[in-house]
């Protein structure tokens, strides 16, 4: 009896805690989940973000630029990505109002930042006191193109980008410089031999892989994940700048070099048109650009950026192209209102459209539309006094930002390429051939003329051994020639309808209309 009175009891003892476990889960769920599970959720979100190492990094890295009076922005472009998606709610956050960290907290191996040189006061002190706080820092320097063609400085270095580690975490703050066109540029990355190779993952940063250009931006303090920073009041549009942002310099050290060899014209005529064509590109620059045209500098005056670094005094006029997918039908209006008026249209715009508008000084600006297709682009010519229409041949090519008589404009990436494609092939620099589609035009007519040239030389040696009484043989001198005539000719010239009374001037002829025939 006692035995069954223990089973009993240890059952109902089971049967009772399982009802109790039952009832604290059932009351946990409805009750507690529903009243402090956002709380808990969140709370658990704020170790996990703003506890990041990621976040830390950035908190201190602000902290020092903000002590240093050093004014960072923000050029990141996964976390101006997220931005721009919720770029409303990132201007109407004030500091401390954040419960989670949403941007900064984004698992990465690094968070660019950049500043513009000329207001960094400090420099080496901020260097010092970043180390002291923790970081490790790497400095990158190389040498300022912009005084490369100015002797007495080239090879003066400044800084162009700075990584600063903490932990797991890297800053890479890229290092803007004031051009002369109005925008700011930084330079490529270069690693130099005692550098580490391990110390960031140099390959993934997105600023660095070569020199970049961009606008300078209006920048706008705002609150992210808890932190005041400064970011570009239009992140859409620094983030399409960065794909389109590589930047080739003119070679000044070349362009010096030339003009060694080739005197430049310095003459008033020569700088009266160098100023006008300066003054018409900007005005051209500035109405493609309102339009929100893409253009690049080509023909002679790209030859005139890639050989010279300057305008070719004898050109007489500007070039520039623009892809056909570019066009807008109020560009000829546009340059109307700008004061160039329309002076010649050529072609359609399916179909070799060429524009040349008058410039001031009898400077005119001549604009060449490019057209793609699978593996070369081209352009249309028609020539003016006959109407005859041409096609130009290009390699396919990508645009670049460089500078230009003090303004930012484009050429092909490619620049040797489209020249060569244009001029034919470069010698050394400064030196072309003719262009290969017309030395192929007029090559059955030029050989004759230098076989004619040659064999007349000849035969005033001849007649000079006669006069000393040093007659040649009887040696057929044709068969020095043989390799050109296609069937073999007569030995006499009689047979072919002429003849001369002198024996050199004779087989030229001969040669002449057996090169033309064989070409033929």
């Amino acid at each position: 009896m006692s035995r069954i009175n223990k089973n009993v009891i240890l059952v109902l003892l089971t049967l009772t805690s399982s009802a109790f476990l039952l009832f604290q889960l059932y009351y946990y769920k409805h009750y507690l989940s529903t009243k402090n599970g956002a709380d808990l959720s969140k709370s658990k979100g704020r170790r996990i973000g703003f506890d990041s190492i990621q976040w830390r990094a950035i908190k201190k890295f602000i902290m020092l630029t903000s002590n240093q009076n050093v004014p960072v922005f923000l050029i990141d472009p996964l976390i101006l990505g997220l931005i721009s998606q919720n770029f409303d709610q990132v201007k109407n956050t004030s500091y401390g109002s954040t419960s989670e960290c949403k941007f900064l907290c984004v698992p990465r191996d690094f968070t660019a930042f950049a500043l513009q040189y000329h207001l960094w006061k400090n420099e080496e002190g901020w260097f010092r006191t970043a180390e002291n706080m923790g970081f490790q820092c790497l400095k990158i320097e190389s040498k300022d193109p912009r005084l490369d063609g100015i002797d007495s400085l080239s090879g003066t270095e400044i800084p162009l980008h700075y990584l600063c580690r903490l932990s797991t975490h890297a800053i890479h703050l890229v290092v803007f410089h004031e051009r002369s066109g109005n925008y700011i540029w930084h330079g490529h990355l270069r690693l130099k031999r005692h550098i580490d190779r391990k110390f960031v993952p140099f390959r993934k940063l997105p600023f660095g892989r070569y020199p970049g250009a961009f606008d300078r931006p209006e920048l706008q303090p705002v609150t992210v994940d808890g932190l005041d920073i400064l970011m570009p009041k239009d992140p859409t549009h620094f983030l399409q700048e960065i794909p389109h942002s590589r930047f080739i310099e003119c070679q000044y050290k070349e362009a010096r070099a030339f003009f060694q060899q080739y005197l430049d014209d310095n003459t008033m005529e020569a700088m009266t048109f160098r100023k006008s064509a300066k003054e018409l590109l900007q005005l051209a620059a500035k109405t493609l650009t309102e339009l929100g045209i893409r253009f690049w500098l080509s023909s002679g005056t790209c030859l005139g950026w890639y050989r010279q670094c300057s305008i070719i005094p004898y050109s007489k006029d500007v070039d520039l192209g623009i892809f056909i997918q570019d066009y807008k039908p109020d560009i000829i209006s546009a340059f109307q209102d700008a004061g160039l008026p329309l002076k010649h249209k050529f072609g359609k715009v399916e179909d070799s459209l060429e524009l040349s508008f008058q410039g001031k000084d009898d400077v005119k600006l001549d604009i060449f539309f490019f057209y793609e297709e699978t593996d070369h682009m081209w352009n249309g010519g028609t020539q003016a006094r006959t109407g005859k229409k041409f096609k130009y041949l290009f390699p396919k090519f990508t645009l670049c930002w460089t500078e230009f008589v003090d303004i930012k404009v484009r050429v092909p990436c490619e620049t040797v390429k489209y020249i060569e494609a244009n001029y034919g092939l470069l010698l050394g620099f400064g030196a072309y051939t003719t262009n290969p589609l017309l030395l192929e035009a007029i090559f059955p007519v030029l050989l004759p003329l230098l076989l004619l040239l040659l064999l007349l030389l000849l035969d005033r040696t001849e007649r000079n051994r006669e006069r000393r009484g040093e007659r040649w043989g009887e040696k057929d001198t044709c068969r020095h020639f043989s390799p050109l005539v296609k069937p073999p000719l007569p030995r006499r010239w009689g047979s072919w309808g002429a003849h001369t009374q002198i024996p050199a001037l004779d087989l030229a002829l001969r040669a002449m209309c057996a090169t033309t025939w064989s070409l033929c």
